[in-house]
């Protein structure tokens, strides 16, 4: 594990259709992206974290960001994320990908340690935490929505890079490897705890007002605070968990295949 070259890359953009500009959006004096970033480098098994953006000329506020923080950023095609993706890993030299979204300011860097752990011992070619509600129906245990990480080799990205041939498929990264467990060894990291019934992803301005309002309680006192501090918040105050909770199941799983093709390619 230790000779293997895993690089973070986080995929950042300014539009929205439902909250535009949310990347930038000020939490505790900070832009959600600072918090998403410092938050994965502190995962001890991550060699360098990557800032992955368009060429859309809003996004230049991004790269900017990443200039004046000192954290490196690719830019890349703004629709095929996909060889966003590939391009970032391969100028970066990546042996094993760290995927995360720049949506999920509460990230757990203990979490995505764990991802990583049990993608190499596993020897996976891909391995994603099950988190939210969506349509998942089966019996296994979910992280909260916004703790999502998925973990691969470049090798598995390379063969998506090259074999994947739909709009979807290149717009979302991986949808090509999971949608194909004959050619990939594909893992699952499963909570102990269901939390599928939690939303900490930033998507609505419900979210985003649960963030802050979580960052408000935990950050002065725990900086670091992860899952396990927000888990204890919500059993003090669980009045915050009504804020987003119209938004529970709607992470947008339906659009990729139905509920039986998911609980049977995930394995």
């Amino acid at each position: 594990m230790r000779t293997k070259r895993v690089v973070a890359i986080i995929q950042a953009r300014m539009g929205s259709s439902r909250l535009p500009g949310k990347v930038m959006a000020p939490i505790i004096g900070k832009p959600m992206l600072w918090h998403v970033v410092n938050r994965v480098k502190r995962s001890k098994l991550v060699y360098k974290v990557v800032v992955a953006t368009s060429t859309r000329l809003e996004d230049k506020k991004i790269v900017e960001f990443c200039k004046k923080n000192g954290v490196d950023a690719f830019i890349g095609p703004e629709k095929n994320v996909l060889k966003r993706y590939y391009l970032a890993a391969k100028q970066y030299r990546a042996d094993v990908i760290v995927r995360i979204t720049a949506d999920c300011p509460l990230i757990d860097p203990k979490i995505v340690e764990k991802s990583i752990r049990t993608f190499f011992k596993g020897n996976f070619d891909y391995l994603a935490i099950l988190t939210g509600a969506g349509s998942l129906k089966s019996k296994d245990k979910k992280y909260p929505d916004g703790m999502d990480c998925e973990v691969f080799s470049f090798q598995s990205l390379e063969k998506a890079y090259r074999e994947a041939t739909s709009n979807k498929e290149r717009e979302h990264v991986t949808v090509y490897i999971w949608r194909n467990p004959h050619k990939f060894k594909i893992g699952k990291l499963e909570s102990t705890v269901d939390c599928s019934d939690i939303r900490l992803v930033v998507d609505t301005k419900e979210d985003f007002l649960l963030v802050r309002k979580i960052y408000s309680k935990l950050y002065k006192k725990t900086p670091n605070f992860g899952l396990e501090e927000i888990l204890s918040l919500f059993k003090k105050k669980p009045e915050l968990l009504k804020i987003n909770r119209l938004n529970i199941g709607k992470e947008g799983y339906e659009e990729f295949w139905n509920e039986k093709e998911r609980i049977t390619k995930i394995v």
